[in-house]
């Protein structure tokens, strides 16, 4: 699957088993902004890296779009790392939305010893082939298993509410391979924007991947 900045038709719904609920959800899934270590290509993981003032610009222009755009949203929660926190902050301070205490589930991959290497320094630490080591990494399965188990239960606890959900590119990437198998195919972008409405048993993607917000700044 590959960015999407529009609405998708029936022809691209994919099919997921989840204990069918009751009412509408819409999920707008956010990647944090920009922080110093995404800049210079360090992994981040779980520690705690905050924004830069290219991130929280970021998060001010999707703000900003967003309280533009017909989707009404009622909450946002985020993993509660700072960096998707104030991302976050930002977006509800713009939106005049409450943020929902935050959920762990939705913490990026722990990547154990490389957390804070660039590409050539965990190259030249542990080889081209690291993501084979057992480095501390956690494991895919692990992470698609708490990012279903968190979308189960907003569907439960929130069924009729609309929230925006603020977590990191590692996290997101796994959760949409898990809903849509092999058709995620590129980098989730910083700020990116994806909307998945549930219908019956099914999560539809709405948009994809969009960074327009971001795209439409630069041509200013």
């Amino acid at each position: 699957m590959r960015s999407v900045c529009v609405k998708y038709t029936s022809k691209d719904v994919f099919h997921i088993f989840i204990i069918k609920g009751a009412g509408i959800l819409l999920i707008g899934f956010v990647r944090h902004g920009l922080t110093d270590w995404n800049a210079v290509g360090k992994i981040q993981g779980q520690t705690d890296i905050p924004l830069n003032d290219e991130g929280r610009l970021q998060a001010k222009m999707l703000g900003e779009r967003l309280k533009n755009e017909p989707y009404r949203w009622d909450y946002i929660i985020t993993s509660g790392l700072s960096r998707a926190e104030e991302t976050g902050s930002i977006l509800a301070s713009i939106l005049n939305i409450p943020m929902l205490e935050p959920d762990i589930r939705l913490r990026e991959r722990a990547y154990g010893l490389v957390e804070g290497l660039t590409a050539d320094e965990r190259e030249t630490r542990y080889g081209k082939d690291w993501k084979q080591l057992d480095l501390g990494q956690e494991k895919d399965l692990d992470l698609q298993v708490r990012g279903m188990a968190f979308m189960e239960e907003m569907w439960f606890k929130y069924p009729d509410k609309n929230m925006l959900v603020v977590s990191h590119g590692g996290f997101l990437a796994q959760l949409y391979g898990s809903l849509y198998k092999d058709q995620v195919v590129e980098r989730i972008g910083n700020l990116s924007l994806t909307i998945l409405e549930k219908k019956d048993i099914d999560w539809i993607p709405l948009l994809f991947n969009c960074t327009r917000h971001l795209m439409e700044e630069k041509q200013h």
